[in-house]
């Protein structure tokens, strides 16, 4: 397992589109991007940085989320999406996020993603409701 001393770290870009924004604020008021919607984009961002840390038939699921969304984004403008693996314990993976838009820093916050077995994962869920003939 490779240690978080390695500074495995990644950054993406994504466009606030219609689909993630809310807009309930009424008339004159721009879209923004939602939060449940920053926060899908920093797991998926930190579940591919801990890609190289996967063995066969591995893949992470999110476990905790600590975020603060600091300030909104408007419709249109690019996020600059970053996460940095600070720790590595076991089945654990914790990450540092941070999220830029053109403007500002709009995110800070950390998240922590658990190591699983698929095929394990699978037959869990399995047994939670098992498929009917």
């Amino acid at each position: 397992m490779a240690n978080p001393e390695q500074n495995i770290q990644m950054e993406e870009t994504r466009l606030v589109t219609r689909q993630v924004c809310i807009d309930f604020m009424g008339p004159g008021v721009r879209p923004v991007l939602s939060t449940p919607s920053l926060i899908m984009w920093l797991e998926m961002v930190s579940r591919q940085a801990a890609t190289p840390l996967l063995g066969r038939d591995e893949e992470t699921v999110g476990t905790a989320m600590d975020l603060k969304h600091l300030a909104a984004t408007p419709l249109g403008m690019n996020v600059t999406l970053k996460t940095r693996i600070v720790e590595v314990k076991g089945r654990r993976i914790r990450f540092q996020l941070e999220a830029f838009d053109e403007v500002e820093k709009i995110a800070e916050g950390w998240h922590e993603r658990a190591r699983v077995s698929v095929p394990r994962f699978a037959a869990y869920l399995e047994s939670k409701h098992p498929r009917q003939p």
